[in-house]
């Protein structure tokens, strides 16, 4: 009898280890194409005036920023954007694993990948943009936050997927 239900135990491990790596396989893709948006919206719109009837020059307090760089800008929107991506695959990966065990531990760790999920909505470039905002005169702080933010999500999605 204890035979059997360690083989029906290996069965199920078997099956969501495969789940995981569906999840892997579909995610790496979405993570590509999101990057390459990102990156493409970035590096053709960003010192573009939102509305076409407004004038197509920088403002003149955007090149007096100095050490101030379009790439760290377009990194930082494609890093965030990459950033939003992962945060919604873990967010549905928690909630799924609510769903199972009704851990209260799980609540907090979808509490936590929301929060950060704000946070990324809101400090994407994009959504600057979208609100008539344009960031400008931080160099490279501009990217050091996000690069943290996802060397730390890599690791939580790694963690959460592996477990």
């Amino acid at each position: 009898m204890e035979k059997v239900e360690k083989e029906g135990e290996g069965m199920e491990s078997q099956m969501n280890q495969k789940s995981r790596t569906l999840l892997l396989v579909i995610l790496l893709p979405i993570l590509v194409a999101a990057a390459i948006l990102a990156a493409t919206w970035a590096a053709s719109t960003f010192w573009q005036p939102r509305f076409p009837w407004m004038p197509r020059e920088r403002p003149s307090y955007i090149t007096r920023a100095p050490g101030d760089l379009e790439f760290f800008y377009t990194a930082r929107t494609v890093v965030s954007t990459l950033n939003i991506v992962i945060l919604t695959f873990l967010l549905a990966l928690y909630l799924d694993i609510y769903r199972k065990t009704r851990s209260e531990f799980t609540i907090g760790l979808i509490i936590f990948s929301t929060a950060l999920l704000f946070y990324a909505l809101t400090s994407n470039p994009i959504v600057m943009w979208l609100c008539g905002f344009i960031p400008f005169g931080l160099g490279p702080f501009a990217l050091l936050p996000e690069l943290f933010t996802f060397a730390a999500l890599v690791v939580l999605l790694y963690l959460s997927v592996k477990y």
